[in-house]
């Protein structure tokens, strides 16, 4: 039996926008549960990732690309890099942009790029719950003039506003195809993958500005246990033994608190108990290590 006759549809859509314009937490909404990480700093995402989303005989495929901005550093050029990777050839591009902020220098050099581009696009001003409704309608006015979208929607990915509209107007446009991926599967990243990102949002969301964009969680050892339970080993990377300290916390109290939220999150996630143990090193070349590029999903940029 063809797509066609089963009445099965799949397609790719690709979700670009600027640092911070709440990208990762559409694609969380629009799956319907904890995908990807998420965290008030702009560029938590670091790596393309998909999610699986299921919209009556629809299998939505959702690219959740790190946040387009100019890149000074090669860790930089790597995740832009992912970014358009993860765009191209899509069934829709969508624009996410942050409805309270509106065009700024990062939308409009990523729009520049879009208007070149062969992709249906549609544009999502999103945190409609956090913006004026004047400011809403100008912000979609100049974008408009600006970039041909085929639709303009109006969301809050927090709250939910809007996103179940929006929902089932992705999954009218996507091709008679068959799905590929089971039902019940929800993303393509491995459990050891979302172990790492766990943690990294941890770092995030504890230290805020105390730790900027030097550090990264590498999974050493991911095990299952005879009796169920998982085993898992980290290594925090930072650049300097004074971010080291920042980390570990006086007789290394927030790190015992990192890893507990952390091993609380994979819980709920993994659906059984974790044993986490994280260790922090410094390692002040870790953005040239070849080998971390390839663990967390992104390519070497020369």
């Amino acid at each position: 039996m063809t797509a066609e006759q089963s009445g099965q549809q799949c397609g790719v859509v690709a979700l670009v926008g600027a640092p911070n314009a709440g990208k990762s937490t559409l694609v969380n909404a629009l799956v319907g549960q904890k995908i990807a990480i998420v965290s008030p700093k702009a560029q938590t995402t670091r790596t393309k990732l998909l999610g699986v989303a299921i919209e009556g005989n629809a299998q939505l495929l959702l690219v959740d690309t790190p946040g387009i901005f100019e890149p000074k550093r090669r860790l930089d050029r790597a995740m832009v890099q992912a970014a358009w990777g993860g765009a191209s050839g899509a069934d829709v591009i969508l624009l996410v942009v942050d409805g309270k902020a509106g065009l700024g220098p990062k939308v409009e050099m990523i729009i520049e790029a879009l208007a070149e581009r062969p992709e249906p696009k549609m544009l999502v001003l999103n945190k409609v719950d956090v913006s004026a409704k004047e400011r809403l309608l100008v912000h979609a006015q100049k974008l408009n003039e600006r970039m041909t979208f085929d639709e303009t929607w109006f969301i809050s990915a927090s709250t939910g506003d809007g996103v179940a509209e929006l929902k089932a107007e992705l999954a009218k446009r996507m091709p008679h195809e068959p799905w590929h991926f089971p039902e019940d599967q929800v993303s393509d990243a491995t459990d050891r993958m979302m172990a790492a990102e766990i943690t990294r949002e941890q770092l995030y969301l504890q230290l805020h500005a105390e730790l900027p964009y030097a550090s990264a969680v590498e999974t050493e050892r991911y095990k299952e246990r005879e009796d169920g339970s998982v085993e898992i080993h980290q290594q925090i990377l930072v650049q300097r033994p004074t971010q080291r300290a920042i980390i570990l916390g006086k007789g290394g109290v927030r790190l015992k608190e990192i890893g507990s939220r952390a091993r609380a999150e994979l819980a709920n996630l993994l659906g059984q108990k974790v044993h986490l143990y994280l260790h922090v090193k410094v390692k002040p070349d870790w953005e040239d290590d070849r080998s971390l590029y390839r663990d967390i999903g992104l390519d070497w940029v020369d």
